[in-house]
């Protein structure tokens, strides 16, 4: 059943490929999910601070919610009805007034290789330069090869590659659902398992936002919200949430459902790779946000001191 005739939705989005990409995905299931022409769902494009800035770590910029703050500020005061995330860009709890409504379904989950240099992390030449953005992905790489460098490389999918072409750095990683995403999976030398390379929290995931206040927009986007990925939500952000580690603290974690069952690997490590601190845990999908609050307290009980970075 269709909602009543109404104004059209605003949908608020960073202004990236990737990003147009996934508010399109949210746009068509709405828009079917409604039983409304694709028009009465608009798309209105964002530029973050995050966008901006491009010559620095983000940790050193303020750290979290730098790709959702202006978003997060359109929708409180109305001048969009819902926001479109990648769900491992949300902050470990958003601003007063702001729920996420549902989450599409998510993509795959893992990390590629690309290099020209080599097939694969395990058979880069020694002092190799490797460039990233992700704390996670920096002690993931200096946990498996220490012998390697890492160096910022930020930017866009697109401008990733070309830096990486130019020669800016020896290899990179990104995330292969942006990849799929944006039909560039091609350009994959090789794809991670998550034993290798553990997935950052709701990576691979879209979000949508809205106003907790509005009933209508909440149900609207419920009717478009996969189950199974948000209860894997529910349980990586709870886990998050207990260790609420800033920017800088290197934080992985997968939740994974089959049927009724839940099974989940949290990973916190120094950004040198040189300290690591694993769980693993299992129980009902009913039960993820418990879940996911355990075995953050777990691991918090086990990790060396200055782990988690202020």
């Amino acid at each position: 059943m269709s909602l009543p005739a109404t104004p059209p939705i605003v949908i608020g989005t960073r202004g990236s490929p990737l990003a147009m990409a996934q508010a399109k995905e949210a746009q068509a299931r709405l828009a079917a999910a409604l039983g409304w022409d694709i028009a009465r769902l608009t798309l209105r494009p964002f530029t973050t601070t995050g966008d901006v800035i491009q010559d620095r770590a983000l940790a050193e910029a303020g750290g979290k919610g730098l790709f959702t703050k202006e978003l997060d500020a359109a929708l409180l005061d109305g001048r969009i009805d819902l926001a479109v995330h990648s769900a491992k860009d949300l902050p470990t709890f958003l601003p007063e007034g702001l729920v996420i409504a549902g989450y599409l379904p998510r993509e795959d989950v893992r990390d590629v290789f690309i290099s020209p240099l080599a097939g694969s992390l395990a058979t880069l030449p020694a002092g190799t330069v490797v460039g990233t953005a992700s704390p996670r992905r920096q002690a993931q790489v200096l946990r498996a090869r220490p012998d390697l460098k890492v160096a910022l490389l930020r930017g866009n999918v697109g401008t990733r590659l070309q830096k990486l072409e130019r020669g800016e750095a020896g290899a990179t990683l990104l995330a292969l659902a942006g990849l799929k995403r944006l039909g560039m999976e091609s350009h994959a030398t090789r794809i991670f398992s998550t034993d290798e390379m553990l997935p950052a929290v709701g990576q691979g995931a879209i979000a949508v936002t809205t106003r907790a206040e509005d009933a209508r927009l909440r149900e609207a986007v419920g009717r478009i919200s996969h189950a199974e990925t948000e209860a894997s939500l529910t349980l990586e952000r709870a886990f998050l949430a207990v260790l609420d580690g800033s920017c800088r603290t290197p934080i992985a974690g997968h939740a994974r459902i089959s049927g009724e069952t839940v099974r989940f690997r949290g990973l916190v490590l120094r950004p040198d790779g040189t300290d690591a601190v694993e769980i693993a845990s299992e129980g009902q999908a009913r039960d993820a946000a418990e879940i996911g609050m355990r075995a953050g307290h777990d691991i918090k009980a086990r990790l060396p001191g200055g782990m988690l970075q202020a």
